[in-house]
């Protein structure tokens, strides 16, 4: 009877190491199934990994087990938002919501497996950062440029409005000097006097004057006039009278009067380019309207400073 128990013992003693040694075999292979799940995170790789830690019997190592399933999934988890954070602003770039949303996403990833990944996002992230900020800085640029041209053309613009303005004035000026100047030599000529050799003057070139040559108690002045190239100044006196014919005296009256001449110009740039004399107001404005509004002077116009007027010399 003895060594039949013995046997059992021996038999019982097999039976239990060999349970202990699958149960070691069982926790060596979940042990690998995990590792590769850890590097290979694939819902494949991990659903393995969970069935080989049924077979686990070891409560201790079955638990340590499933805490590190748990956590291969959440690592999982948080690298899917990085890389959905980092592609969202990949495609919006110039969201910086979406920038920090996506930078804080990477910063999660603490895990040593996401090492890799972590770093390849990050370079994502810089690369389309460093874009997005040139198109910004490309754009502000831009912008400034096509304010300074508005700029520039709305000043041009208003110095040419200004330039046109005081050559108006400018003519109106030389157009009310003239008038002025017509004004005085009219009233001037209307008047008659007695006495002297006084002439008075007038545009018209006819003077009404009366010369006293002769003694006597009495003389009076009668109608002389600048017509036909003669004068007939006829005096009569109470002692007598005398008649003289002069001929080619008339218009000559108007002699001692300088004749007033107008100049045209336009100047480019602050410098009189063209410029001509005539003899009255109407030619010079009919020049300088001509010449402000000819081709070469037009063209001058988009890149230089144009300015005319008509001034009396």
């Amino acid at each position: 009877m003895k060594p039949l128990k013995n046997k059992k013992i021996k038999l019982c003693k097999a039976r239990a190491e060999k349970v202990k040694q699958l149960e070691k075999s069982n926790e060596a292979d979940s042990k690998k199934i995990l590792d590769i799940a850890e590097k290979t995170p694939t819902d494949k790789n991990i659903k393995l990994a969970e069935d080989s830690i049924l077979k686990v019997k070891n409560a201790e190592v079955k638990k340590a087990f499933d805490n590190q399933v748990v956590g291969i999934k959440n690592r999982v988890k948080l690298e899917t938002e990085a890389k959905t954070a980092v592609s969202n602003y990949q495609k919006d770039a110039m969201n910086q919501d979406k920038y920090k949303t996506a930078q804080q996403a990477v910063n999660k990833l603490t895990s040593s497996y996401s090492k890799g990944l972590k770093d390849t996002l990050n370079k994502q992230l810089a690369t389309s950062k460093k874009q997005a900020d040139d198109a910004t800085k490309a754009q502000q640029a831009k912008s400034e440029s096509d304010s300074k041209a508005k700029t520039a053309d709305t000043n041009k613009q208003q110095s040419g409005s200004t330039e046109a303005t005081n050559g108006n004035s400018n003519n109106a000026n030389v157009a009310s000097n003239t008038q002025n100047i017509a004004n005085n030599d009219v009233a001037s000529g209307s008047n008659s006097y007695g006495g002297g050799s006084q002439n008075n003057y007038s545009q018209g070139g006819s003077n009404t004057f009366q010369n006293n040559t002769n003694s006597g108690s009495s003389n009076q002045g009668q109608g002389n006039s600048g017509q036909n190239n003669s004068n007939t100044n006829t005096n009569t006196g109470g002692n007598g009278s005398n008649t003289n014919n002069n001929g080619s005296n008339g218009g000559n009256n108007n002699n001692n009067q300088p004749q007033t001449r107008y100049v045209g110009w336009v100047s480019v740039d602050g410098v009189r380019r063209y410029s001509q004399t005539f003899n009255t107001l109407g030619e010079a404005q009919s020049y300088v309207d001509s010449t402000v509004n000819s081709s070469e002077v037009i063209n001058l116009g988009y890149d230089h400073s144009i300015r005319y007027g008509v001034e009396p010399l």
